[in-house]
């Protein structure tokens, strides 16, 4: 729960900081303004919202009721007034950390499942919500790197991102390096590791913008298929 306090924080922070003009500028995701980003946080709150209330009732809740409602939502409040938006990020923000602080022992163990349809139990909900306003505090280019994320955050996701990564079929031959750790995407082929700090490698795994992850010979690590 602290990483999604944290990252919620970090977020609304970020957010605060730009002019209602400069919230119309990209975001480093391709088509999506900052408005887009900002939208797209607080939807995902509300989703999750949804996964609480299913681990707390018993009561089947989705996250989305679809792909294009989620889609449309994102679209509809991008176009919301500066206020509005901020307010609605906020609002869901405090939302799930409330809902989620509600949940007795026994809810946590409850199954639900996320947007990808994977059951998971309750008490990866928490850990659902950091990794989303962490990771999209960067995407809105306020000037705050992966590398400035916090460490054991980072460490966490690229744990999981690589365990994932390894699991595909069309992953390069490559080994990730940060000091004395090293995740590796395949086994098969002679991979080739690619050394960078644990930001970059963060950045590299869910496919966003890296500078630094490179080879022996100095040559970057080749790009990665979409992440999630």
């Amino acid at each position: 729960m602290v990483w999604a306090r944290e990252g919620s924080t970090l977020f609304l922070t970020a957010l605060e900081s730009f002019t209602n003009d400069q919230l119309k500028a990209p975001s480093v995701l391709e088509r999506w303004s900052r408005r887009h980003v900002a939208a797209h946080t607080a939807a995902n709150a509300d989703g999750l919202r949804n996964l609480v209330h299913w681990a707390r009732t018993g009561e089947e809740r989705p996250m989305y009721v679809s792909t294009e409602a989620r889609d449309a939502d994102i679209k509809a409040g991008a176009k919301l007034s500066a206020h509005d938006l901020r307010t609605w990020v906020a609002m869901a923000s405090d939302a799930i950390i409330a809902d989620l602080e509600d949940l007795s022992d026994e809810q946590w163990e409850a199954p639900v499942r996320t947007r990808q349809g994977t059951e998971v139990k309750a008490r990866a909900i928490p850990w659902m919500r950091a990794r989303e306003v962490m990771i999209h505090t960067v995407d809105l280019n306020a000037g705050i790197s992966f590398d400035a994320l916090p460490t054991p955050f980072l460490t966490a996701l690229v744990d999981e991102t690589a365990a994932q990564r390894s699991l595909a079929a069309d992953v390069p031959a490559v080994v990730l390096r940060h000091g004395d750790r090293e995740w590796s995407l395949t086994d098969s082929g002679e991979p080739t590791v690619f050394s960078g700090s644990l930001g970059t490698i963060a950045a590299y795994l869910v496919a966003r913008e890296y500078d630094g992850l490179v080879d022996a010979a100095g040559n970057p690590a080749p790009a990665l298929p979409a992440w999630l």
